[in-house]
């Protein structure tokens, strides 16, 4: 089959549960993905035969895709903070607003020399920090095993070495015996009750685990967090959060109570509460 009838195919089977413009994003990534020629080669070459083999991948694909897979997931990776990253369903699929929370950390902290991501699940904070600032030294924690082998691969394929451990923030034991100049955390934050707006390929697929917390009781990883803060940050040393957006103030409040001072609400590129920063005022 060549490129440009399996273009047409792909598009067919996939507009019946897709929009055009969905279904001409995924069209483009399936095939960059399977075949490995870029977006102007596929264009500029519509005669490439592709071989039956990499069509039968491709079908397999659009099965799962139809089925409201993440494509993220059915491809096993996806872009972050312009870093290739590998998925799986025992990570969370980095979003857009936690690339705005990497931006705001690294362009506050470029000479940082330890930094803690908690929560880190496919790493995609802890790596990219690695990344953008070469000389700070970064540790992740998650509570999965599964997940932190996911980060691991991920610090492997972008060149970055990260101390990443096991471990429950929730645990009143938690303790790594060191000092952090920035403490950074995108903990699950979204309520039971929000479940019936969100779409299948979420609910369906992406670890529970790592996005619901109980409904009376929304804030309990940033009350942890902000607890481990004060023993493990250093003097004048920074925490970040990702938050959910009905609870900015709420958060700001905790933070104020525990003595933080600095304290920071931020939108993200839409306009919703998506981040605090606060500083120790030890």
């Amino acid at each position: 089959m060549k490129i440009k009838e399996l273009q047409k195919t792909v598009f067919a089977q996939l507009q019946p549960v897709f929009d055009s413009v969905e279904s001409r994003i995924f069209t483009d990534m399936l095939l960059q993905h399977y075949t490995k020629h870029n977006r102007i080669s596929l264009n500029l070459n519509p005669q490439i035969a592709v071989e039956p083999a990499i069509v039968k991948q491709i079908d397999e694909a659009i099965a799962d895709l139809l089925k409201h897979k993440p494509i993220q997931y059915v491809l096993g990776e996806t872009e972050f903070c312009g870093l290739r990253f590998k998925v799986n369903p025992a990570v969370l699929i980095p979003r857009q607003e936690t690339e705005e929370l990497v931006f705001w950390v690294a362009a506050e902290n470029p000479l940082a020399k330890n930094m803690l991501d908690l929560c880190t699940g496919s790493g995609c904070i802890a790596v990219s920090l690695a990344d953008k600032l070469q000389n700070a030294r970064l540790t992740g924690v998650d509570i999965s095993f599964d997940a932190l082998k996911v980060a691991e691969e991920n610090a492997a394929l972008n060149h970055v070495s990260i101390d990443f451990q096991h471990d429950d923030v929730l645990q009143s034991h938690f303790s790594l015996n060191k000092k952090f100049d920035v403490i950074v955390s995108n903990p699950p934050y979204v309520r039971e009750a929000e479940k019936p707006q969100m779409q299948p390929r979420v609910l369906d697929y992406e670890p529970p685990s790592a996005l619901f917390v109980d409904d009376d009781n929304p804030l309990l990883f940033y009350k942890a967090i902000a607890h481990i803060g004060k023993t493990h940050l250093a003097n004048n040393g920074k925490l970040y959060f990702e938050i959910n957006e009905s609870y900015g103030e709420e958060i700001v409040k905790l933070l104020q109570q525990l003595d933080y001072k600095d304290v920071v609400l931020k939108k993200d590129i839409n306009g919703k509460d998506r981040m605090v920063r606060c500083a120790n005022a030890k």
